[in-house]
């Protein structure tokens, strides 16, 4: 009998044995289903890490496009506006220049005036009939050859101001 008590209280430990190492297997496989849950959530998330990281790339790049399309159009209306700028200002320069020659001349043809207006009739008749005749005259304002401004062309002209 004692050998059948020794029997029975090994096979109920062996059946304890079994079941403590079943309940570990459980364990094991339930710690292992969470460890493969825990991996594939975070191959999962860094999958979609990876993807907006990209898609933030993606953005940064176009919008690297856009600035530098929008940084050729600025700098070619800078220098379509220069180049306007520079044929205005030469243009100006032109005007100043022929207001300038235009000035002189509306002087002198005042001071042509003012002097013919001082003198008589009979003194200018006197006076350009005896320039005729001996061809020297000391005030030189009938003589055509000593009018420096009359009948002369405008000089200036827009390509003496040219900026390139």
């Amino acid at each position: 009998m004692a050998s059948s008590s020794g029997n029975s209280n090994s096979s109920s430990s062996s059946q304890l044995q079994n079941s403590g190492s079943e309940e570990d297997l459980h364990q094991q496989n339930m710690m292992d289903q969470r460890k493969r849950k825990r991996k594939e959530s975070n191959r999962e998330s860094a999958r979609r890490s990876r993807m907006r990281k990209q898609q933030h790339l993606d953005e940064l790049v176009a919008q690297v496009a856009q600035l530098s399309k929008d940084n050729n159009q600025i700098l070619n209306s800078i220098n379509f506006t220069t180049h306007h700028y520079l044929n205005i200002q030469a243009e100006n320069s032109v005007l100043r220049a022929q207001m300038m020659e235009l000035s002189q001349r509306l002087d002198y043809l005042n001071q042509i005036l003012s002097y013919l207006n001082t003198m008589s009739a009979s003194e200018l008749v006197y006076e350009t009939d005896q320039c005729f005749e001996t061809s020297t005259c000391d005030h030189g304002l009938t003589n055509p050859f000593n009018q420096p401004y009359l009948n002369q062309p405008i000089m200036a002209s827009p390509d003496m101001f040219q900026y390139y």
